[in-house]
């Protein structure tokens, strides 16, 4: 199983933004800084999940357990619904990647425990 760590973060709100990627297991350490220009912290959040699923899928991890410290993008994977509008297109596409894996979960965790991909999604605001 792989441990998926994500994390999206905005200097502003709206304003530039990042997705941090830490993925372990297996023998494996990884980490991504992705830069994703200017959007709200929700919204980096939902591209910081659509982005470790592609990874994911792309390396073929077939069974993760994905950590975030938001509270909005667990709930809405684990409920399929999202209130917002804008939202709508980026679950659909997150719920369709998910049906790539053999195992997924997903739980919230406390910012503390997720440093590292804080600190990526960080680093990937600098990158824009």
């Amino acid at each position: 199983m792989y441990e998926v760590y994500i994390d999206g973060a905005s200097a502003g709100n709206p304003g530039l933004s990042g997705a941090g990627i830490f993925i372990k297991g297996n023998n494996v350490v990884e980490g991504y800084s992705i830069p994703l220009g200017v959007m709200n912290n929700h919204l980096a959040e939902i591209h910081a999940l659509i982005h470790a699923l592609e990874i994911c899928i792309e390396k073929n991890y077939t069974v993760v357990s994905f950590r975030t410290d938001s509270k909005i993008v667990c709930d809405s994977i684990e409920k399929e619904f999202v209130k917002r509008s804008e939202f709508k297109p980026f679950l659909q596409k997150a719920l369709t990647l998910i049906q790539s894996f053999d195992l997924f979960f997903i739980k919230w965790i406390p910012e503390k425990n997720n440093q590292q991909a804080d600190r990526l999604a960080r680093a990937a605001i600098h990158k824009n």
